[in-house]
C-alpha cells in the first residue's frame, strides 16, 4: 500500500506538472514529485535490506536520537572509580534499572586511528553486591558494510534485546563495544591491516580491548571477551577470532563470509586487495584455509554460526566452514533462520540466541576461572602458614647438646658439657627408700 501511494503521488504531480500553464506551478511541481520518487527508493531499499524495522527506528537513525549524548571516557578513572565518575553525570537510578550508552572518539596508538565507539554498560555494572566489584565480560559488536555502529542499537537494537534477556533469566550481564568498523559509510576494510594503509585489525584487537580495559571494570583482553557480527562484520568475527585467539574467547557469525574480498577505499574511490597482492597473507587471512594449517595447541575461539535459509550462498558458506570446524570443535553451533536471507529481519532473529550463549560461556568461564584461582590462592596459604609452623616449631625445639632455646638469656644455657637432664649421679649415691616392716599375723 505504501508502495502504490508513492507512485499514485507521483503519478499526480507528473500529471500536475504537464497540464500547469504557469512556469511556477510546473517547477513545484516538479519538486513535489521528486518527493515521493525519493521515499520510493529509500523504501525499495530498505525493504531488500530490512534495514529499519519502523518509521521510528529510521527518524531516530537520521536525526540521532536513539542514543545519548557524548561521554568523554578520556576523562574518567581507570577501574572501578568509573562508576563514581558516572554517579556525577547521569542518573544512577536509572541506570542501575537500564544501563547506560556512552559514545566516544578513541584513539589507538599502535593504530593511529581514531573511530567512533559506542559503549553499553548493563544494569548490573551500577549495581552493589557482587557485582560492585565484579569485572564484566565484554563483546565486540561489528556492522556489516555499508552500514555503521549505531545500526546495533537503533536497527537491531541489542541493548534492549540483552536488557530483557537479562530478565529473562535468559542471559548474563555483559558490556557490549559497537565501534565504527570501517572509518566511514562509504568505506570496506574488512576488519584487516590493509597492505599500505589503515591498521583496522591492530584497532580492533589491540588498541580498542586494551583502552577499553584500561577505562571500564571488565575483564582483561584475553579471557572473558568475545566477538561478533554480522554479513561483512561476520567476516571480521571468524577472521579476529582466528588470527587474535589470545583476545578473543567466544565468535558470533551472523551471515558472515570467509574468503576476504577487495576492499574499498576513498580519496579516489576504488577497490584495492587488502594484502597488495601478497597470496601468502591472502591465504593467511582466509579463515577456511586458516582453520586447516592451523597448529593443534593454538587456542581459537568457541563458534557460533547463524544464517538465513532462503539465502543459498551464506547457507552454503556457513555449513562448509561449520564442517571444518568439527575437527576442533564438534560442539560447535550452526543455526538457520527459515526463510531468512541476508536482512536485518534474519539477524534480529539470531541475535537473541546468540547473547544468550556468549553471555553464559561468558560468565560461566569467568566463575570457574576465579573458583580455581581461589582455591589455588586457599591451597597457597594454607602451605604457606604449614612452612611458618613448622618454622616456628624449629625454633622452640632444644638442641641435643644442651643449647638454650633461640633467643633464651645465655645465664640459663647449663655449663659446657652438662647432660641434657643434669648430672649423672653414681649408683652409691642415689638414696633408697625406708623399708616399711610389715605387720606380722595374730
Amino acid at each position: 500500500m505504501f508502495f502504490l501511494l508513492m507512485m499514485a503521488v507521483f503519478g499526480a504531480c507528473m500529471w500536475w506538472l504537464i497540464a500547469a500553464k504557469q512556469l511556477v506551478f510546473r517547477v513545484l511541481a516538479a519538486c513535489l514529485a521528486f518527493v515521493p520518487a525519493m521515499m520510493f527508493g529509500v523504501a525499495a531499499v530498505n525493504k531488500y535490506y530490512d534495514y529499519y524495522q519502523n518509521w521510528h527506528a529510521a527518524v531516530a537513525d537520521l536525526t540521532s536520537q536513539g542514543v545519548t549524548a557524548p561521554i568523554r571516557l578520556s576523562n574518567t578513572k581507570a577501574g572501578p572509580g568509573f562508576s563514581d565518575f558516572l554517579g556525577h553525570t547521569i542518573n544512577m537510578a536509572a541506570a542501575r534499572q537500564q544501563g547506560y550508552l556512552l559514545t566516544d572518539y578513541i584513539h589507538g596508538p599502535a593504530s593511529n586511528l581514531t573511530r567512533l565507539v559506542y559503549v553499553y554498560l548493563p544494569p548490573q555494572y551500577f549495581q552493589a553486591g557482587f557485582y560492585g566489584t565484579y569485572r564484566f565480560p565484554v563483546i565486540e559488536l561489528l556492522h556489516g558494510f555499508p552500514g555503521n555502529p549505531d545500526a546495533w542499537i537503533n536497527v537491531l537494537g541489542a541493548n534492549q534485546m540483552l536488557q530483557t534477556l537479562m530478565t529473562q533469566g535468559r542471559a548474563k550481564p555483559a558490556v557490549l563495544v559497537m565501534p565504527d568498523v570501517n572509518g566511514g559509510p562509504r568505506v570496506s576494510l574488512q576488519c584487516l591491516n590493509q597492505a599500505g594503509g589503515p591498521a583496522d585489525a591492530t584497532y580492533l584487537a589491540a588498541d580498542l580491548p586494551q583502552y577499553i580495559y584500561q577505562h571500564l571494570r571488565v575483564q582483561r583482553p584475553g579471557f572473558g571477551w568475545g566477538v561478533a557480527g554480522y554479513s561483512e562484520g561476520g567476516f571480521c568475527a571468524v577472521n579476529l577470532g582466528l588470527q587474535y585467539g589470545n583476545v578473543f574467547n567466544y565468535a558470533g557469525v551472523l551471515s558472515g563470509y570467509f574468503v576476504p574480498a577487495y576492499n574499498q577505499l576513498t580519496d579516489p574511490s576504488r577497490e584495492v586487495s587488502p594484502f597488495g597482492g601478497n597470496r601468502q597473507l591472502a591465504l593467511a587471512n582466509t579463515p577456511t584455509k586458516e582453520l586447516q594449517s592451523m597448529p593443534p595447541g593454538k587456542p581459537i575461539p568457541q563458534f557460533w554460526l547463524g544464517v538465513g535459509e532462503r539465502d543459498l550462498a551464506d547457507t552454503t558458506r556457513s555449513t562448509l566452514f561449520w564442517q571444518a570446524l568439527q575437527l576442533r570443535q564438534p560442539q560447535a553451533t550452526l543455526r538457520f533462520v527459515p526463510g531468512g536471507g541476508h536482512t536485518m529481519l534474519t539477524w534480529r532473529a539470531l541475535l537473541p540466541p546468540m547473547l544468550t550463549w556468549m553471555t553464559q560461556g561468558l560468565y560461566t568461564q569467568i566463575l570457574v576461572r576465579d573458583d580455581r584461582l581461589a582455591r589455588y590462592h586457599a591451597a597457597a596459604v594454607a602451605a604457606a602458614l604449614r612452612r611458618k609452623i613448622e618454622a616456628e616449631r624449629k625454633k622452640l625445639q632444644v638442641p641435643l647438646h644442651g643449647a638454650p632455646p633461640h633467643g633464651a638469656p645465655p645465664h640459663l644455657a647449663p655449663p659446657h658439657g652438662t647432660p641434657l637432664h643434669g648430672p649423672v649421679l653414681p649408683h652409691s649415691a642415689v638414696p633408697r627408700p625406708k623399708a616399711v616392716p610389715r605387720p606380722r599375723p595374730k
